[in-house]
């Protein structure tokens, strides 16, 4: 059953959302050459506590720590280690915040560089940076699709057009967006990809909460799991993307409570 939310459950949000938003693009913003993943998650909890917010990541059972680090073939869940990132590397951090009662999460990729590559390369952008804008390109235009009266099924089929219809890369079956709220994952399950009818997907109605989520390789869709249990990444070892927002459905526009 999708767990609808109040306006002050989705100003708490909206809250915590903010917390998390500030959280990560600072994170981001810290990464180049040199730095360790473990860097990257030290930093991130310290962050989240000294802003008032609690790492959500935490509360799951069995999880110690507040991001999971995804770096080149890792596809999701990546426990964070002493792995020293080095120019070119393709890195996903992924985030949550529990705050007042309630989680948002969210996740950004991005490619380790001390340079302005675009300038160097005189805008000709390479595989890489073609790779990467696919998923924001698609996370941005599924979102537009959150709105009242539509389905879970836009939102999939959005996603999947840019990803593999236009761009060739493959959407990830086995990992997709879900419901959030006062638990990390709720109903209903968002994929990023489209199995029945449009029609036959939940709709979307005010008051939902949900987590988008673009997560695709440039291989393959398939992925293997590792012994850690945690770690997913790609069956070909082919560079994966993770781009994620937490998304509140209201009578209007969507409203990006991480944005």
């Amino acid at each position: 059953m999708t767990n609808i939310k109040t306006p002050k459950d989705l100003e708490v949000m909206k809250a915590g959302g903010k917390i998390l938003s500030q959280v990560l693009w600072e994170t981001v913003g810290s990464i180049k050459p040199g730095v360790t993943e473990l860097d990257i998650e030290n930093m991130a909890e310290r962050l989240i506590e000294e802003k008032g917010g609690e790492p959500a990541f935490k509360r799951v059972k069995g999880y110690k720590y507040a991001t999971c680090i995804s770096t080149n073939e890792v596809v999701v869940h990546g426990i964070p280690t002493e792995r020293v990132l080095k120019e070119g590397d393709v890195v996903g951090i992924d985030c949550g915040v529990y705050y007042k009662g309630f989680n948002t999460d969210m996740a950004e990729t991005l490619r380790v560089s001390t340079t302005n590559k675009q300038q160097l390369t005189n805008n000709k952008k390479d595989k890489i940076d073609q790779f990467l804008e696919v998923g924001k390109k698609a996370l941005e235009e599924a979102i537009k699709v959150a709105v009242a009266g539509n389905h879970i099924g836009h939102i999939s089929k959005t996603i999947q057009d840019i990803v593999e219809r236009k761009s060739g890369y493959a959407v990830v079956r086995s990992l997709i967006g879900h419901g959030i709220g006062k638990s990390l994952h709720e109903s209903p399950e968002v994929p990023g990809y489209l199995n029945k009818k449009i029609e036959k997907t939940p709709r979307l109605v005010p008051g939902m909460t949900i987590a988008i989520e673009v997560i695709y390789n440039m291989g393959s869709y398939d992925v293997v799991l590792d012994k850690d249990g945690w770690t997913i990444a790609s069956k070909d070892g082919s560079i994966s993307g993770l781009f994620e927002r937490t998304v509140a459905i209201t009578d209007k526009e969507p409203m990006i409570l991480t944005a």
